[in-house]
């Protein structure tokens, strides 16, 4: 099963589990987490949601071979939600949402903390924001929730780098709420779920609604922005020269493509 999930003392714990594919994200783990987290929302015996990773990596975003023939196949179908009835299932979820960063987050698997309300990271973990490196633009709201969370600069170095960050840095920056050793984290953060989860609901709510609700407009602007960037990008020499780099299991040359490029 691409997902895991279970139940304890009103926290329900889902577990991105794709582990020989570094839970990446295909069609079927976007529509299988945007289903399981509406109905995490709508289960009145949930109270927080904790989402992390099998294995050694939290994840690593979108898988590249999908993003490959979403460009080149053109019998490629995408999934009932995808990656933004995933976005959507975020935005809107009601309840604290806890993530445990276990291991390596790419893409989605580091820009979704931007909708974490608690976030922990393994001392052992790293992230990255690899648009630049794909050729392509932000993603998730990113370009508004990651300024908001760790400041202009971190989010520029984050945005525009394409490089790792570790647990340290992304403490420091205020990506992460608390960092762990490796065998303390999911401890640590279960502890945390059921001190929020063990207040009523309906305040848990209330809290979360009042903290997100001013956010919302800015958020539904950004995904515009971004997917509107996201289209002129996707398919270009950039982004090709990126796939092709990793279907060949070489690192991409940008310097040689078109002038604007």
């Amino acid at each position: 099963m691409s997902l895991l999930i279970t139940d304890d003392k009103r926290v329900r714990t889902i577990t991105l589990n794709r582990p020989d594919a570094l839970n990446a994200f295909d069609e079927a783990l976007y529509d299988a987490t945007a289903e399981a987290l509406r109905a995490a929302a709508e289960d009145p015996d949930v109270a927080v949601l904790l989402l992390t990773g099998s294995g050694r990596a939290f994840s690593a975003g979108t898988d590249l071979r999908e993003m490959h023939a979403r460009t080149t196949d053109p019998d490629f179908r995408p999934g009932k939600h995808g990656f933004p009835g995933l976005l959507d299932a975020l935005v809107e979820f009601p309840k604290p949402l806890i993530c445990a960063v276990n291991g390596i987050g790419l893409g989605i698997g580091a820009t979704v903390l931007g909708f974490a309300d608690l976030a922990f990271m393994s001392t052992t973990a790293k992230l990255k924001c690899p648009f630049t490196g794909l050729g392509v633009a932000p993603e998730a709201a990113s370009s508004y929730l990651m300024p908001q969370l760790v400041g202009r600069q971190n989010a520029a170095w984050l945005l525009m780098s394409s490089e790792w960050i570790d647990a340290a840095q992304a403490k420091e920056m205020g990506l992460v709420w608390r960092v762990c050793e490796p065998d303390e984290l999911m401890g640590e953060a279960r502890r945390h779920a059921e001190v929020l989860a063990a207040k009523p609901i309906s305040s848990l709510i209330a809290v979360k609604r009042t903290m997100t609700e001013p956010l919302r407009a800015e958020i539904d602007a950004a995904r515009e922005r971004e997917n509107a960037c996201f289209r002129d990008l996707m398919g270009g020499p950039a982004n090709i020269e990126a796939l092709t780099a990793f279907a060949e299991g070489r690192q991409p040359d940008f310097t040689a493509l078109p002038a604007g490029w």
